[in-house]
């Protein structure tokens, strides 16, 4: 063999451990996609260790934390990998779902709201980001502010929770609009037929119509 065809051999043995050792890597975000959340919060760690700067690892990481309740860890690895970069807005989403469950909810609206206005109109997580705005407004008792907040979810993601329509039906019959609550709650319910709180809530708006 050759100088030039060995040099060539040696590359494609190079290029080809390469993509043998990246497919035998332990995905994070397919383990999380897949519930497995103490796995892909593994996996992440690792892949931090090795690359500190690796915004990817921690957005996987911290949506990991937070599918494991693990609020507190999810809120603090995310001001930490805020630091590398800030304008990740991921992690500003991530971060506002941490503080929600942690009760923060002012804290909570603000990564939401920086989020949203930050965002292109196909954003990942933009009608989560929407829905867990409505969540806090209804918590804070603003029921039309909940009402846009709930539209805007559903509007981005239609089909994605009878829950969703439901809290919109919610914050529509707190506001007295009780015959738009009906037609989100007959949503709900054209999603899950069993959705309990969409049958009792369309059966309260019925009796006040």
């Amino acid at each position: 063999m050759n100088k030039k065809n060995c040099f060539a051999f040696i590359i494609f043995f190079v290029f080809v451990s390469a993509v043998f050792s990246q497919a035998s890597r332990p995905d994070a975000l397919k383990l999380y996609r897949e519930g497995k959340y103490k796995d892909a919060v593994a996996v992440c760690e690792a892949e931090i260790s090795n690359n500190p700067n690796n915004m990817d690892s921690y957005a996987v990481l911290c949506w990991s934390l937070v599918g494991n309740k693990q609020y507190k860890e999810a809120e603090l690895r995310a001001i930490e990998a805020r630091k590398i970069n800030s304008y990740d807005i991921r992690l500003i989403e991530v971060l506002g779902e941490a503080k929600f469950y942690l009760g923060k909810n002012n804290e909570a609206l603000d990564m939401f709201q920086r989020y949203v206005a930050n965002s292109s109109e196909t954003a990942a997580r933009l009608g989560t980001a929407y829905y867990y705005m409505g969540e806090i407004y209804v918590r804070q008792t603003k029921y039309e502010h909940a009402d846009i907040s709930f539209s805007a979810a559903v509007k981005y993601e239609p089909i994605y929770s009878a829950h969703w329509w439901t809290r919109l039906g919610y914050a529509r019959e707190m506001c007295g609009d009780f015959k738009n609550a009906v037609t989100a709650y007959d949503r709900a319910l054209g999603l899950n037929s069993q959705n309990y709180d969409a049958v009792r809530g369309k059966k309260r708006c019925q009796e006040r119509l």
